[in-house]
């Protein structure tokens, strides 16, 4: 029974931060993503909570089994679960600085980032169970789109700013 709670332990960890930040994201989708530039290849925003959910609860079991089959956090695990951790902040920092800050450049220096450490850690994972690298593949591939995507959003919203703000434009038209 350890074992099952342990599991489910690292399934959540990830998904409470998903969690989080669809609440950010879902205050901001309205007011200000919905009047941005997107590409044609943008999937429906409906997509992207069951695929979040998904890559998460897969990085988290991929964690487990790299804790349990590298010895915890003074064995072989030790620097690809600095890894994970580290990829980890930089995924659930990116929706702060992307709906939160309204931020698309910061969201793609973010996501760029986030995508060398997460094949990092998917790498690092690989050397110690084969499964847990492997969990990591759909996860760096939809973050490899993610990037492209967030490339092109900032490439046709260079003024991103200008649409967050439009009464402080007015009020310095008076001023």
């Amino acid at each position: 029974m350890s074992d099952v709670l342990k599991i489910i332990g690292a399934v959540v960890l990830p998904n409470v931060g998903g969690v989080i930040n669809g609440i950010i994201t879902r205050k901001n989708i309205q007011t200000w993503y919905k009047n941005l530039n997107f590409p044609s290849y943008r999937p429906p925003n409906w997509i992207f909570a069951p695929v979040w959910t998904s890559l998460y609860s897969g990085m988290g079991y991929a964690s487990y089994l790299v804790w349990r089959d590298g010895g915890g956090f003074s064995g072989e695990a030790q620097l690809p679960l600095i890894a994970y951790g580290t990829q980890l902040a930089l995924n659930w920092a990116w929706t702060p600085i992307f709906f939160g800050q309204r931020n698309i450049k910061g969201g793609l220096i973010d996501i760029i980032a986030l995508t060398a450490t997460s094949t990092a850690c998917g790498i690092l994972f690989y050397r110690v169970n084969k499964v847990a690298g492997l969990l990591f593949v759909p996860y760096i591939a939809w973050l490899s789109f993610a990037t492209v995507l967030n490339h092109a959003m900032y490439k046709l919203n260079p003024e991103s700013k200008a649409v967050t703000a439009p009464a402080a434009e007015e009020k310095k038209d008076v001023v």
